[in-house]
């Protein structure tokens, strides 16, 4: 996304934020569980869906590539963090983009 000029930089950028974001709640919350691990994934899933807002309102979205990108970068952090067997779909299973 971010070598695509279709993306506004401002927005991916505010979008690696929360990925970084929630690679810190796992550090320090430690979750032992799936679903503790999804608790925090879905709290990430819903600050990129306020995000789709202001993709809109600049001329862009968060479309089917984008998903894919992100959905991807949420499988990457769990895997990471040794919770090889998370549901991708699971972890952004709050999502409206």
């Amino acid at each position: 996304m971010s070598q695509d000029d279709y993306f506004p930089h401002p927005l991916v950028d505010k979008g690696k934020a929360i990925l970084v974001q929630l690679c810190f709640d796992i550090e320090q919350q430690q979750p032992k569980s799936l679903e503790e691990l999804y608790a925090l994934t879905h709290a990430a899933a819903e600050q990129f869906n306020d995000l789709q807002e202001e993709f809109w309102e600049a001329d862009s979205e968060i479309e089917t590539a984008a998903r894919d990108c992100i959905g991807n970068d949420f499988d990457f952090v769990a895997t990471a963090y040794g919770f090889e067997a998370a549901d991708p779909e699971e972890l952004i299973a709050t999502r409206d983009w």
